[in-house]
């Protein structure tokens, strides 16, 4: 079914006043998660490592483990032996444990105001979404497993504020749901990170080319929320169009926090952000000319000299001119209607050909 028009304004998505689109630079966000690891201070100290790296945002999670769980030990609720937080045995214990504390956003958001990086947060049921609006959250990230929660993406659009969506756990019927969701209910600036919610994410599983065909299929701007390791996908997904990178970010991989094993430190997430800037600075736009600083090479290219003595009067042969770097002579292209002429003066060994020097 189509979904979308080319004129359609989610091709275009504005972040606290920063329009994100195709010519923009990418928009890097440092997702603080569970990081923090319980600490109110490492909390802050990550916001102010997030802008020292260069990020242009910090991200939240906003949850409370009876919002997003029950308090239940039934089998339903138990996480799996192969789960990256088996230890934690229940969903409920690994978000009593995860979660950052409500009464800590007003403070955390007046920070991030402070010393001038974004902050937002992806909120995981409706009074979450009503407490964002208290701090005036200016942009709203669906996690992956919240994209069918249509409820949820029904009350973000109707905030009238952009919203980011992530697409671990989507279909692309799911996402469609989600897009005429959010159009429904007058949400137009939407954006969707082509994700794989594997932690960490190997890479025969993250399938960037989706997220080029995300940016065709629904008209709008795309991005990655990345659990791979290192920084190599970031930097491909940008080179591919992302306009968004999302990656988890923390102090120390030494922390006691869930999400530490798979997240950036400030040295690589200082990194990523170089060669992101770099990518985009390469990429640069369609131009067939000669660069400036190639111009400074041209001696490089072949043009046609004189390889030896020539007499006035004397043929123009194979035997005496040459295509030779470099090019401040005739084009090489020029050989065959040369060849066969006659020089009307003499020519030494190193002079540049030139139509002059020939006879008709």
């Amino acid at each position: 079914m189509s979904i979308t028009s080319k004129n359609d304004l989610a091709a275009s998505i504005t972040i606290n006043g920063k329009q994100v689109d195709e010519n923009s630079p990418c928009y890097l966000i440092a997702e603080m998660s569970a990081n923090h690891s319980g600490d109110f201070d490492k909390a802050i100290a990550l916001i102010h490592a997030a802008k020292a790296c260069g990020a242009d945002a910090i991200k939240l999670q906003t949850y409370r483990a009876d919002t997003i769980t029950l308090d239940c030990d039934n089998d339903d609720f138990k996480l799996p032996s192969d789960n990256a937080w088996e230890e934690h045995n229940t969903l409920y214990a690994l978000y009593e444990k995860a979660y950052t504390p409500w009464e800590w956003h007003q403070a955390l958001f007046a920070e991030a105001k402070k010393i001038d990086i974004d902050i937002f947060s992806a909120p995981f049921d409706i009074s979450a979404v009503d407490f964002l609006e208290t701090l005036h959250c200016p942009v709203y990230k669906i996690a992956s497993p919240e994209i069918t929660d249509i409820a949820l993406i029904k009350r973000v659009a109707q905030t009238g504020r952009p919203v980011i969506l992530s697409t671990g756990l989507a279909t692309q019927e799911d996402i469609e749901l989600a897009i005429s969701t959010l159009k429904d209910n007058g949400c137009h600036q939407y954006s969707f990170l082509k994700c794989t919610t594997a932690y960490p994410a190997p890479a025969e599983d993250i399938n960037l080319k989706t997220m080029v065909d995300m940016a065709e299929k629904f008209n709008c701007v795309v991005g990655l929320s990345d659990h791979s390791l290192g920084n190599s996908v970031p930097i491909a997904a940008v080179a591919l169009g992302a306009r968004i990178i999302e990656k988890h970010f923390v102090l120390d991989k030494d922390d006691p926090s869930v999400d530490a094993f798979f997240s950036l430190d400030p040295t690589e997430f200082e990194a990523m952000v170089k060669d992101v800037r770099f990518i985009e600075q390469a990429l640069g736009t369609v131009d067939y000319s000669i660069s400036p600083a190639s111009k400074k090479n041209m001696l490089a290219r072949r043009s046609l000299y004189v390889c030896e003595n020539i007499a006035q009067g004397e043929l123009i042969t194979l035997n005496n001119i040459q295509s030779v770097r470099p090019s401040y002579g005739l084009h090489p292209k020029y050989l065959d209607e040369v060849l066969g002429k006659v020089a009307k003066q003499p020519l030494k060994k190193g002079d540049r050909l030139e139509f002059a020097a020939l006879s008709k």
